[in-house]
């Protein structure tokens, strides 16, 4: 029986998001697991539920520590499984995970062999939840052209990566010095996207649009400090992907109040939420469609990020019809009692 017609009780409610990094996820009793087999020492690091770390840069360097201790097949099918079941758990129907082929070297796999592993857990995540994955593949930009260049080749043949995408320190490079990934990528058929508006302003955006024909940004929030860069965001149809609690915890964005997700959704952008590295940030994807509700997003509102998730999200046609069908079936159902986020 397909994923859409098992009958299953209704989600409290549904959500997806498109801007997640898989090693992001690595929960901190996994991460103290995976020590004890390897005799590392995590002191100091990992907390119950999260990571110890100061700054844009300690956290980059957190992330690989994390990232470190994934080092066989086995490790990564968890690691997707574990994720992607617990997001089901939240409500999630839909969720497209980052992976990077330079952080699965760094543990000494092969890509092939670790797209291999993420794919079995999820998938086994699918049969046990119904929630659907995809995959995008990112080139980390502080590593360099060649490197980025050699993650879209990877990307292009790839079976299962739907996606491109260029994450890592947003302060070095430009976004033009890419345009040959993003190329490869494109011809290959891929959705492409790009962190872009975190730490860098309002024109790195617009740079990002220029060089690399995407549609859809990675944060993007400096955006709301450009009237004419939101403008040709809302006309283009560009997606943001925010990340709320990402932008707290780095100091994008002083406080809660702060934020400019409300000012964005004033400005008529296509709006998403995403939970980023969710143990980082102490954070979860439910933890940030509340943050939305309570910068004022009404329930349709909240529903609309889901759709506009589904609708920007780099998966087959067929599937985002099912997504789509399946989101208004949970809608229609969110007047039942104890069904509100």
């Amino acid at each position: 029986m397909s994923l859409f017609a098992r009958g299953r009780p209704a989600a409290p409610f549904p959500l997806a998001e498109l801007h997640c990094h898989v090693e992001g996820t690595l929960q901190p009793g996994f991460a103290r697991e995976l020590a004890a087999r390897q005799g590392v020492d995590l002191s100091g690091f990992a907390d119950e539920a999260t990571y110890r770390w100061e700054g844009f840069s300690g956290f980059l360097a957190a992330y690989d520590r994390a990232a470190a201790l994934l080092r066989t097949e086995d490790d990564y099918r968890r690691l997707a499984f574990d994720y992607l079941t617990g997001l089901a758990a939240q409500g999630a129907i839909y969720s497209e995970l980052t992976i990077s082929p330079d952080h699965a070297a760094a543990s000494g796999l092969s890509p092939e062999t670790y797209l291999g592993a993420l794919a079995r857990g999820a998938a086994e995540a699918e049969r046990e939840t119904d929630i659907v994955c995809r995959f995008l593949v990112v080139g980390v930009r502080h590593l360099g052209t060649d490197a980025v260049e050699a993650a879209a080749r990877f990307a292009a043949r790839a079976p299962g990566v739907t996606g491109f995408g260029l994450a890592g320190d947003e302060r070095l490079y430009r976004p033009r010095d890419f345009e040959k990934a993003f190329r490869i990528a494109a011809e290959a058929g891929l959705g492409l996207t790009a962190h872009a508006g975190e730490f860098a302003g309002p024109a790195a955006v617009a740079e990002t649009l220029d060089a690399l024909n995407v549609s859809r940004i990675g944060h993007g929030v400096r955006a709301v400090e450009d009237a004419a860069l939101l403008a040709r965001l809302r006309e283009e149809g560009v997606t943001l992907e925010v990340c709320p609690l990402s932008n707290l915890a780095l100091g994008v964005a002083p406080d809660a109040a702060n934020h400019p997700l409300a000012r964005l959704r004033q400005a008529g952008l296509r709006l998403t939420v995403n939970s980023d590295d969710p143990p980082f940030f102490g954070s979860d994807l439910t933890a940030e469609y509340r943050f939305a509700a309570e910068a004022g997003f009404e329930p349709a509102e909240r529903l609309a990020l889901t759709r506009n998730a589904i609708e920007a999200a780099f998966v087959e046609e067929p599937v985002r019809k099912r997504l789509s069908e399946l989101l208004t079936m949970r809608a229609l159902a969110l007047g039942a009692p104890g069904s509100s986020l």
